[in-house]
């Protein structure tokens, strides 16, 4: 009733009118663009969702995108769309169209996604946000979080540039995409985030010091938020949104080590590159053929 009255004030005060045929008032169920809100939280339209069961193979491009676009609308109640829905995206990127057997398999499993939604709950802004993150090899995969319920559920494929990348710039990637999506939720508030790639635990902390560290910093500016290190066998939820729903031994599995790396380094290494006596010092000493010196070079370092 507060807010209610709140609201009814407020048009008051700037003249503007509600049609009364289009308002409801004290009902547990309100139907908004495309979504029912409850007290449990909210679901997609089930007259979308019956739209999408009830669509047919798509015979052209324009149609499979529209069928995608309207499966994209509800992709963050669906876990892992990004992955389920990859063959399909692939599809667009050519300009003749072909449906095959596989694309078909990925159609009907898309649609029967649809039909077991996630119920997501209503963010309370009182309340720490939480954010799981994971980066698998092609999507990346995230859920956002109150007191253990699912606020919202995000993945996206990655682009085969960033797909070849270390572990480590492919869960900054990850990272940034998140929160760039939910910014309306978290700017202005301290909020959590949980990865499973250690070495981002004291991002925060890190001196910048190369391009690509100051192009992710950039994009987290403005944020409060810590960093907590989550072994991927705890990560579940974000995990199960970046990886397929099958058995992962099959795939060729990745170990990437990282370390901090002194300032100092990058100085020396402009100081043998760019300055002329540090220059002539690493020619001289490669040219040196002596048994007896006691200097060798080593990644481009004396």
């Amino acid at each position: 009733m507060l807010h209610l009255r709140l609201v009814l004030d407020l048009l008051e005060l700037n003249q503007f009118f509600a049609k009364a045929s289009k308002c409801v008032f004290a009902v547990d169920k309100v139907d908004y663009l495309g979504h029912v809100v409850t007290p449990q939280g909210v679901t997609p339209d089930p007259d979308k969702i019956q739209a999408i069961i009830d669509s047919t193979a798509p015979k052209t491009l324009t149609v499979l995108r529209g069928f995608l676009g309207l499966t994209g609308f509800y992709r963050r109640f669906v876990r892992n769309y990004a992955t389920i829905a990859s063959p399909l995206t692939d599809l667009l990127s050519s300009t003749k169209f072909s449906w095959n057997t596989s694309a078909n398999t990925t159609f009907t499993t898309l649609k029967e996604k649809m039909t077991i939604t996630s119920v997501l709950s209503l963010p309370d802004f009182t309340k720490l946000f939480v954010l799981e993150i994971d980066a698998a090899s092609i999507p990346i995969g995230a859920v956002m979080s109150q007191d253990g319920h699912p606020i919202v559920l995000f993945s996206k494929k990655m682009c085969n540039r960033m797909q070849s990348a270390s572990i480590y710039v492919r869960e900054m990637f990850a990272i940034t995409e998140s929160i760039n999506k939910w910014r309306q939720y978290l700017v202005g508030r301290h909020f959590h985030i949980y990865t499973n790639q250690k070495s981002l635990k004291n991002l925060v902390a890190q001196t910048i010091q190369t391009p690509k560290q100051q192009k992710w910093a950039s994009k987290l500016q403005g944020f409060s938020f810590d960093i907590f290190y989550k072994p991927r066998k705890s990560n579940l939820v974000a995990d199960a949104l970046s990886r397929k729903q099958t058995d992962l031994s099959a795939e060729p599995q990745l170990l990437s080590l990282s370390s901090a790396i002194p300032s100092i380094i990058s100085k020396l290494h402009e100081y043998y590159n760019s300055d002329k006596e540090g220059h002539s010092l690493l020619f001289k000493i490669s040219q040196d053929t002596d048994p007896a010196q006691h200097y060798t070079i080593r990644d481009g370092l004396v």
